[in-house]
């Protein structure tokens, strides 16, 4: 089959990709003490055939560190490891964006670094496990509620990460306010009890979103800012309600208003989450004129059948770049994929991550 449009160049804010497949964030807990080196470096470089790579969740503060093994973005260590990063993805020819994810609630307090604390809109503990070094899976630590000085400090820490980022030689940030982290905790009922400006109405709970794109916007330029999202997504106990709809399409008018790169949508459903309706979809794409990124269980045809109706700008492949890291060749040629191997995804070291055969 034709793919004239998952291989056509695409100018995103003030960055030219040579092409429309984007590699989309994945939390792999590489980093050793939480700054990334050599072996991101090498791994993300692999998969440089994409037009863009939007990094795995990479926190803006020390209190967002709660996974193990996740990268930061907040000391001048962590910017000299992602120099590293950059500079190879970029010698590859491809774009390169930094997801900024602050944990939250996602967190257990043995994994932060000393003097860390868990914190949330509200004092609702997530219910999952969550692994801790050595250990293995621990509950997830019941937060505390941020106050109005831990809601500026966090929306500075994005600002501050997102001028960090530039620094360390990325093309721009995503903010990651989907899949149950601090911005989408912010955006939901099941984690945001509060009932101040944070938190209630559909302008409260967006507040937080907004506030953060604004100020990362101000520090690097709204044309290097994006922003992910997951309506009806479940992980990490996220529930819908009968405003969600409102929410997000608020959301999206906000960001238009502020003129950011691009919307990044998640639909899970190939993952067993409620499907994101065609209807929001096409709600999302008429209300955010910047670019939109669709991701969610993608194959080219499908990839090439969305772009060419419109409904997205740049489609995200997740899964299938860990095992296939020249993954557009693959898809440009029709040939099999590789499957990962689920057992490393989150595992320390070399196996499951930079030892894939590079072929296409």
């Amino acid at each position: 089959m034709s793919h004239d449009k998952l291989f056509s160049p695409l100018k995103l804010g003030r960055t030219e990709l040579r092409n429309r497949v984007v590699m989309a964030p994945m939390t792999r807990s590489r980093a050793a003490g939480n700054v990334p080196g050599a072996l991101e470096a090498t791994y993300y470089a692999q998969r440089a055939e994409a037009g863009l790579i939007v990094t795995e969740g990479v926190s803006p503060s020390p209190n967002g560190l709660g996974y193990p093994r996740i990268p930061g973005l907040f000391s001048a260590a962590q910017v000299e490891g992602w120099k590293a990063v950059t500079g190879a993805v970029h010698e590859q020819g491809a774009a390169i964006f930094v997801q900024l994810m602050h944990t939250g609630r996602a967190s257990v307090a043995a994994n932060l670094p000393a003097g860390a604390r868990v914190i949330a809109p509200s004092a609702v503990a997530l219910a999952e496990k969550i692994w801790v070094d050595p250990d293995g899976p621990q509950a997830a630590t019941v937060p505390e509620a941020m106050t109005e000085a831990d809601i500026e400090t966090a929306l500075d820490e994005y600002a501050h990460a997102a001028e960090l980022a530039v620094e360390a030689g990325f093309d721009g940030v995503e903010l990651h306010a989907a899949n149950g982290y601090l911005i989408d905790q912010f955006l939901n009922t099941a984690s945001n009890q509060r009932t101040d400006r944070w938190g209630g109405s559909v302008e409260n709970r967006i507040r937080f979103a907004v506030e953060a794109a604004r100020r990362a916007s101000a520090k690097i330029g709204a044309d290097r800012v994006g922003m992910r999202i997951s309506p009806y997504g479940a992980f990490n106990g996220m529930t819908t309600d009968d405003a969600h709809d409102a929410v997000f399409a608020a959301l999206a008018a906000e960001m238009a208003t502020l003129g950011i790169a691009y919307l990044h949508l998640v639909d899970h459903s190939s993952m067993g989450a409620p499907e994101v309706k065609p209807s929001i979809k096409q709600k999302l794409r008429e209300t955010f004129p910047g670019t939109m990124i669709l991701s969610g269980g993608y194959d080219a045809a499908r990839a090439e059948a969305d772009l060419g109706a419109g409904r997205a700008d740049l489609v995200a492949f997740g899964r299938p770049f860990l095992a296939n890291p020249r993954l557009p060749t693959l898809l440009r040629e029709g040939k099999p994929l590789a499957a990962p191997d689920f057992s490393t995804f989150y595992t320390p070291g070399e196996k499951g991550y930079t030892d894939y055969p590079v072929v296409g």
